[in-house]
């Protein structure tokens, strides 16, 4: 059994709660720090990146997860979230958490209305995986030892670093729950080597 944490400060926490859901997994919305420490990985869904870290900071989250991270736990973060784990912002002079060796550029998709569905094919979790597109940041360029999982017309739209998982659409807006399974399996991978 391996415990799973949606961070619950803004966007589509409900649907990250309900792909993840399994026999092998408890769920957890987690609205204080302190349900951090007992959790195995976090998700960090999609909203709003500016907004989010503004909440982040305003609970007392930053460090916390940052030290989350550091303990090499398990994160999955979608369209915001993988923004939030980017190490460069392009624009911006910093990141936020950074800990995923990568560029992305905010929005790069276009607006709510350029929003679009299609299917790819994610390595690790096989083909026709359905992708919504809303509003989304785009990997520009990552550092060798990322692995880039899936491309959508030449572009990265997901990538892995070690216990880091980030795509740059919203799995959890389909009916298909490979991504989160993926992940689950990365957390339980990663609780083996630790026990």
């Amino acid at each position: 059994m391996v415990k799973v944490g949606v961070l619950a400060l803004q966007g589509a926490v409900r649907e990250h709660v309900q792909c993840l859901q399994a026999p092998d997994t408890e769920v957890v919305v987690v609205k204080k720090v302190e349900q951090l420490a007992d959790l195995d990985g976090i998700v960090l869904p999609g909203g709003e990146s500016t907004t989010m870290r503004r909440l982040i900071d305003l609970y007392g989250f930053f460090e916390p997860l940052k030290q989350f991270a550091q303990q090499g736990k398990p994160m999955f973060g979608t369209c915001a979230g993988l923004i939030l784990m980017a190490k460069e912002i392009a624009g911006y002079d910093q990141g936020h958490l950074a800990v995923i060796n990568m560029k992305v550029e905010r929005n790069a998709f276009g607006r709510q209305r350029e929003s679009f569905e299609t299917d790819l094919h994610v390595t690790g979790v096989g083909d026709d995986v359905r992708a919504v597109f809303i509003r989304a940041p785009l990997i520009v360029e990552v550092g060798n030892e990322v692995e880039v999982l899936s491309k959508y017309k030449d572009e990265i739209v997901a990538a892995r670093q070690g216990p880091f998982l980030a795509c740059s659409f919203h799995p959890e807006l389909t009916e298909d729950h490979r991504i989160h399974q993926f992940f689950v399996q990365m957390v339980k991978e990663s609780k083996s080597v630790v026990e």
